[in-house]
């Protein structure tokens, strides 16, 4: 099989810190080689949220070498699935590909504490998503 035939997802935040880092961590651990995944900022920060960092380590997944990066059109346009999550009108819209946005706080400045509940919720969402794309 190709990597062209494997269902990709974008996952898009602001800052592309915090819910779409865990998003994409948990659909590459959950899915492994059976989709590909791409995450994104419309206006990226300089490092990824350290009480992301700390929430993900919690459940065994390591997200401290990741570096926040910022939305490009090329992206989209490689994306089967685009998750958006309060990235509002940056995200870039493209006819055939499937468009969900995920109505989720930003964790920017909480602790780690504020972030478990996020956390979790992504997971669960995640899970779906990959009964959904993946056969």
């Amino acid at each position: 099989m190709s990597d062209t035939a494997l269902p990709s997802v974008l996952f898009v935040c602001v800052h592309n810190a915090g819910r779409s880092q865990m998003a994409a961590a948990f659909l590459t651990h959950h899915a492994g080689d059976r989709v590909q995944v791409r995450s994104a900022g419309s206006a990226p920060a300089d490092a990824v949220n350290p009480a992301v960092i700390a929430a993900m380590a919690e459940v065994g997944i390591d997200v401290s070498a990741e570096v926040p990066k910022v939305l490009t059109v090329e992206a989209v346009q490689a994306s089967d699935v685009v998750i958006t999550m309060g990235c509002g009108d940056t995200c870039p819209v493209f006819p055939g590909k499937r468009y969900l946005d995920w109505q989720l706080p930003d964790p920017a400045g909480q602790g780690v504490e504020a972030v478990r509940p996020l956390r979790d919720d992504i997971e669960r969402r995640i899970r779906g998503l990959i009964d959904e794309i993946v056969l």
